[in-house]
């Protein structure tokens, strides 16, 4: 009967994605990058095995690149028997599913290599955001001219 709260916690924890590994930290939990303005990151996934890069990632300021890998999960082929389940998120997201996946080699087969860019490096622009020159329409959405939905039904002044 007390085993049960346990096994709750446990299996809500699983998909928990942190920098530092969360509360019970494994080899198995994945990965997390976080690029900021002043630390823009670029991950490479890289075969030991011929030297070559089978995935890379510019990650983008302000967001994260999370993955995991699943041994034994592939395609069944000698040579690539795990699948890497990634995404990218907004900066800090702990918890999510990962629905991008790759077939790639064995985990004693591949490198993680963490580069920088050089700095600093802006955001993506809300394009809703940006004023257009003169002769050019304005984009749509609540910071346009037109304006978009008001909150609460409320009409527009």
């Amino acid at each position: 009967m007390t085993l049960a709260p346990i096994v709750v916690a446990c299996s809500l924890l699983a998909s928990c994605y942190t920098t530092d590994g969360g509360a019970f930290p494994t080899t198995g939990r994945g990965f997390v990058f976080i690029s900021t303005p002043t630390r823009p990151v670029t991950v490479t996934l890289v075969d030991t095995r011929n030297q070559e890069t089978f995935f890379r990632m510019d990650i983008p300021a302000q967001k994260q690149l999370t993955f995991k890998f699943i041994e034994g999960s592939g395609s069944g082929a000698r040579g690539e028997p795990t699948k890497m389940y990634w995404e990218v998120w907004e900066a800090k997201t702990e918890f999510g599913s990962l629905k991008n996946e790759l077939i790639c080699p064995p985990a004693s087969c591949r490198r993680i290599d963490v580069t920088y860019r050089t700095a600093p490096e802006d955001p993506p622009v809300d394009p809703t955001l940006l004023i257009p020159p003169d002769g050019q329409p304005s984009p749509d959405g609540p910071n346009s001219v037109a304006g978009g939905p008001q909150p609460n039904g409320k009409p527009k002044d």
